[in-house]
């Protein structure tokens, strides 16, 4: 099924550029829960979770489980209307090309924006990396009592913006050095050169399920709202 509306570009039409982490999580508490003794992944959970984005009008087809490490596809046009989607228990998590960028503009802190408002009381994480030509990441730690950090730019190059307070975010995380360390985050060097996606990593501590084979989403085709459509036009086939 490939009819989505929006899009101008073939279904078959070869895509530019290739995606690394491309997630957004919220973690409801407890917060120390370690990923793998979370409950079953709940297909239905996760695909209403799905739908309630704005950038997603409608959840198309569902193409059944795959694990989390699973990339999503991007060869052709066609792979773009595709998200995985997954829901173990107070853990909700999205994996949707819509929010890659090239620094335009800040998809993912859109969507995360947009959690905020909705689980007031969860940990929104997300990391992003687009590769096309050059690197572009954009990582996003939003907490409970409102610290937050959002960097987004060229890892190694500049420009680089960071906006918010990651050392709030670390305090409130009650994070030590040596877990800084093993992480390999220091925020003593220039904001283009530090492990933002590993700090975010820091904030979901032991309940980040990105890590482990067997824990398991749900794959969708969807149909993107027109504005996330011509955002990806823009991105992937320039």
């Amino acid at each position: 099924m490939t009819n989505t509306d929006y899009w101008t570009s073939a279904p078959d039409r070869m895509v530019r550029g290739s995606m690394g982490l491309c997630h957004l999580t919220v973690a409801q508490a407890p917060f120390n829960v370690d990923a793998r003794s979370l409950p079953p992944q709940n297909s239905a959970q996760a695909r209403a979770f799905a739908e309630s984005f704005e950038g997603i009008e409608e959840v198309l087809e569902d193409l059944g489980p795959c694990s989390v490490l699973t990339p999503l596809p991007s060869h052709v046009r066609a792979d773009l209307d595709i998200v995985h989607a997954a829901a173990w228990g107070g853990m909700l998590s999205i994996v949707n090309p819509a929010f890659a960028a090239d620094g335009n503009d800040e998809p993912l802190r859109s969507a995360a924006e947009g959690l905020r408002e909705r689980f007031p009381d969860a940990r929104i994480v997300g990391r992003v990396a687009y590769h096309g030509g050059m690197d572009h990441t954009e990582d996003i730690v939003w907490l409970p009592d409102g610290a937050m950090f959002h960097a987004s730019g060229w890892p190694g190059d500049e420009p680089f913006v960071v906006s918010g307070d990651p050392q709030a975010v670390i305090a409130s995380l009650e994070l030590k050095g040596w877990q800084l360390n093993n992480a390999g985050v220091d925020l003593r060097e220039a904001a283009n050169e530090v492990e933002w996606a590993r700090l975010a990593g820091l904030a979901l501590g032991p309940s980040d399920p990105w890590g482990w084979e067997e824990m398991e989403g749900t794959a969708f085709r969807v149909r993107h709202a027109e504005d996330a459509v011509r955002d990806m036009e823009n991105l992937y086939f320039v």
